[in-house]
């Protein structure tokens, strides 16, 4: 993979100043103490095999079972739930699925939890949402193959392009030319024209969308014009991105390069304070990823098999190994998420201590495509605010009751989500 250092990739001028040196480590407002400094979600394709999904034991005789295994560094970290359900709507659906997977509304008819977090208590980080995805548009995915919803049924779309979204958080190069804005003329404002010309071509709902997408850049370009003489953090002065070739982004045998990527950019991104909550989409609902050709694996074979194609094991031993190997395979990239975090020095330990990783996937068994008891996994220290290193059964609570555990845990006002929620879950929760 080609390396971009950032020197080559960063020169002055308004319109490239969203850097690391625009921010500071420290949140411009409090912070409760005890609530995680920021929260991932860490979306895979269709679903686990339930029977053998399940950990063992609680506590000091927590056992992992061979789809989790590959967490068994990061198991003290990390807290292993069944239980939580979608609720009967749309239960055996994929699509049903990842519309309530983040809103916890039926039909995904409300705002996903990342936004809402983005937009209360984070709402300070220059970059409030990060959506990166690992060939999350394959084949022109849209609508409910995305799990974030600015509103009510609508999605937007991640950015799979790893390189493309580190240019967009620490900059790309650009030329200055005699006719370029002046420094206190904004982005939109040069633009202000054309925009109107287009709006006025768009219905309601794209209006609407035009319009919160232009709020962003706004408040962006407010953050910039505030910060733009800050001195930058020596941490973050030179960060560095490996790149695969346009090309070859949406090549299977590339799937694996293009997710590592887009977790260096995350766990950069954050480390550097440019953002505090973001999503990683892997795929969307039935996947067609050949997860077979990813190279260096125990997913090669010599026959072809794709992710959705796998889930639907019946009784094939032999698809029912591959489908467990590749819930493996992805647990196994949740695991390098957590190194990566742990490689970052925060406080007194590291940023897996004060980050909380929400692990998860729209339906439980990816063979009866169940919106019951589904696989959770919440990992890392989130601060102390979650009581970390069990197995808990819930018996039964809706998806609502999950992400109002999250909300609570970095400290975002809500005392439930979506539909259903009877609030966090108690259990593990120490704030």
């Amino acid at each position: 993979m080609t390396r971009f250092d950032r020197r080559t990739l960063l020169r002055a001028g308004v319109g490239t100043a969203l850097v690391p040196w625009l921010l500071t480590r420290s949140s411009r407002t409090a912070r409760a103490a005890q609530t995680a400094h920021r929260v991932i979600f860490f979306y895979y394709p269709d679903g686990v095999h339930r029977a053998t999904w399940r950990p063992t034991g609680d506590g000091a005789s927590l056992t992992l079972s061979h789809q989790l295994a590959p967490l068994e560094q990061h198991k003290d970290r990390c807290v292993f739930l069944s239980g939580m359900s979608l609720g009967p709507t749309d239960s055996g659906s994929h699509p049903g699925g990842a519309k309530k997977l983040l809103t916890a509304k039926d039909g995904g008819r409300g705002e996903s939890l990342d936004h809402g977090l983005a937009r209360t208590v984070f709402a300070s980080a220059p970059h409030r949402h990060l959506y990166l995805g690992a060939q999350a548009n394959q084949n022109g995915a849209s609508g409910d193959k995305h799990i974030s919803y600015v509103g009510s049924e609508q999605t937007i779309a991640p950015e799979d392009n790893p390189l493309r979204a580190f240019e967009r958080l620490f900059g790309r190069p650009s030329t200055p030319t005699p006719t370029a804005p002046a420094a206190d003329v904004t982005v939109i404002d040069a633009m202000r024209a054309d925009l109107e010309v287009f709006s006025t071509d768009l219905g309601a709902v794209e209006r609407r969308k035009l319009d919160l997408h232009l709020q962003s850049l706004r408040e962006v370009e407010e953050r910039v014009r505030m910060t733009s003489t800050t001195t930058p953090p020596p941490s973050c002065a030179n960060p560095s991105i490996g790149a695969v070739p346009e090309s070859e982004l949406y090549a299977p045998e590339r799937f694996a390069d293009v997710l590592d990527l887009q977790i260096d950019v995350m766990v950069e991104a954050m480390a550097c304070g440019l953002s505090k909550v973001g999503v990683l989409q892997c795929s969307h609902h039935t996947s067609e990823l050949i997860m077979s050709r990813i190279p260096n694996s125990p997913l090669t074979n010599a026959r072809d098999t794709r992710s959705h194609e796998a889930s639907h094991y019946g009784g094939s031993g032999d698809l029912l190994a591959t489908y467990v190997a590749q819930r493996r395979w992805f647990a196994d990239r949740l695991a390098h998420l957590l190194d990566r975090l742990a490689m970052h020095p925060e406080g007194d330990g590291s940023m897996l201590d004060h980050t909380l990783v929400l692990f998860c996937t729209e339906v439980a068994d990816g063979d009866d495509h169940s919106h019951d008891d589904l696989p959770v996994v919440l990992a890392g220290g989130a601060s102390g605010a979650i009581e970390t290193g069990r197995f808990v059964d819930v018996g039964y609570r809706r998806q609502g009751d999950l992400l109002a555990t999250v909300a609570r845990a970095a400290g975002a006002p809500f005392s439930g989500w979506g539909d259903g929620s009877e609030g966090p879950l108690g259990a593990i929760l120490r704030v």
